[in-house]
């Protein structure tokens, strides 16, 4: 008898097919299909199902990319075996390729500041390039993604690199790395003398697939290994860059800088150390402060961001098989299809009621409001940023005004750090009464004063 399962440590693992399972008095011959190019397997075998480990099957090397596997043995009835797989290791931050966008001048980069009304000095040119390097997806596995690299001509000096995580896109083409709206903060630092990157994120850009909206991890590995590549092309080109590392974002991208802070200090310590980081206008209580706002049903400028969130659990976590299964009529067919990487939250927004708790199934908020357990909001807990202790000067900006993101996210984030020792995080609101938008100048100018004190 040959019993065969499939194992894996990833959390949403592709799908392995077994096609064939041979046995005889000469021994057993497996062969299995993958969903995935990148995995790697290990054929373990053990003598009984209640007893002993699994063990490598004997005859190959492991962990191997084959999808086949004979053992000869005497009596194969007496072992038991199962497939386990796991991503292939990739080479994380690999630079796969950089394309110059735009060589802007100082003139013209003072002249798209005096327009936009941003109180910037504009000191060097600037070349702008798409950059594309190898990363993991949100299950851990192999894939690409795409971001921006800002550096300032003529300076022979070494650089201080800067990170800058967006905001809220739904569009796929409305990223750093086509040069979007966003994509000019990174120029106002680069002509200040910055090296600057910005990611695209998942699911944006040249990434394939749906972008995981406020998933934590994957927002932080895209950071980090966007960082990676671009010191490989610095150094590849000649540009020289300091030990200084600076993080920043604003609203999801508030969100993401803390993921990519805790990301950095937990796991890549002595491969990067961050100078300071401020992140503006987050969702850090995801599962707290976050969930009790979209609960209480109130009218809210941006309705979109609720089932953008869900479509990117569904699609993570899977939280249910579709989007339109969390949703009700008429709202749960015809919301979904929008989410397609092309149409504008404007049109998303107009579509939904201002009320977004109204689009979602009855059944679905009262097992939420009921706190039992349940795999949404587990989910969203998951993507919290409270249970750790930042080292690096931090300041968490928000203004009172906010209406997208409750100010409180940002509260109780501070409050939680302090308890947990960490007396270098600041909390405060650059322009008391401003709205979520009316927050973004303020907060990009006293980031930009902060970081340029400390470089």
């Amino acid at each position: 008898m040959v019993l065969l399962c499939v194992a894996s440590a990833v959390a949403k693992p592709p799908s392995v097919t077994v096609t064939q399972i041979a046995t005889d008095a000469g021994g057993v011959h497996l062969e299995w299909q993958a969903s995935s190019t990148n995995l790697q397997f290990t054929v373990e075998q053990r003598s009984g199902l209640g007893g002993g480990s699994w063990q490598p099957a004997p005859g190959t090397t492991w962990p191997s990319r084959s999808t086949h596997f004979t053992q000869l043995t005497p009596d194969p009835s007496s072992q038991f075996y199962r497939i386990a797989f796991d991503p292939v290791p990739g080479q994380r931050g690999r630079l796969i390729s950089a394309r110059l966008v735009s060589t802007l001048s100082k003139a013209v980069i003072q002249f798209i500041f005096n327009t936009a009304g941003y109180p910037i000095t504009a000191d060097k040119d600037v070349r702008y390039y798409a950059v594309v390097y190898e990363t993991v997806d949100a299950q851990g596995l192999p894939t690409i993604a795409s971001g921006a690299l800002a550096l300032p001509v003529g300076v022979t000096t070494p650089l201080p690199l800067a990170s800058y995580q967006h905001g809220t896109v739904v569009e796929r083409e409305d990223v750093p790395s086509r040069l979007n709206t966003e994509g000019y903060i990174g120029v106002a630092l680069a002509t200040s003398g910055y090296a600057t990157v910005l990611p695209d994120y998942l699911g944006l850009g040249d990434s394939p697939g749906f972008h995981p909206y406020h998933h934590a991890q994957s927002q932080a590995t895209s950071v980090v290994d966007l960082l990676r590549a671009a010191r490989a092309y610095c150094t590849a080109n000649g540009v020289a860059l300091s030990d200084k590392l600076f993080l920043t974002g604003y609203s999801q991208g508030g969100h993401a800088t803390l993921a990519a802070l805790r990301e950095i200090e937990s796991r890549h310590a002595e491969e990067f150390q961050v100078t300071a980081c401020l992140a503006g206008a987050g969702a850090y209580d995801l599962s707290g402060v976050t969930l009790q706002r979209f609960l209480q049903g109130n009218p809210v400028p941006n309705p979109y961001y609720y089932p953008y969130l869900l479509a990117a659990f569904v699609d993570v976590y899977d939280v249910a098989d579709t989007l339109g299964d969390l949703l009700q009529a008429p709202w749960k067919t015809t919301i979904p299809p929008m989410f397609n990487g092309q149409t504008s939250s404007d049109v998303i927004n107009a579509a939904l009621p201002p009320n977004a708790l109204n689009a979602l199934d009855p059944a679905v908020a009262d097992a939420l409001r009921s706190g039992a357990p349940n795999p949404l909001r587990a989910a969203l807990e998951d993507n919290d940023l409270l249970e750790w202790t930042p080292k690096a000067p931090l300041r968490l900006y928000h203004c009172s005004g906010d209406q997208d993101v409750p100010p409180a996210n940002s509260q109780v984030a501070y409050d939680r750090f302090r308890e947990r020792g960490a007396t270098q995080v600041q909390l405060t609101d650059p322009s008391p009464g401003a709205d979520h938008s009316g927050c973004v100048l303020p907060t990009l100018l006293a980031t930009k004063a902060w970081f340029d004190s400390l470089r």
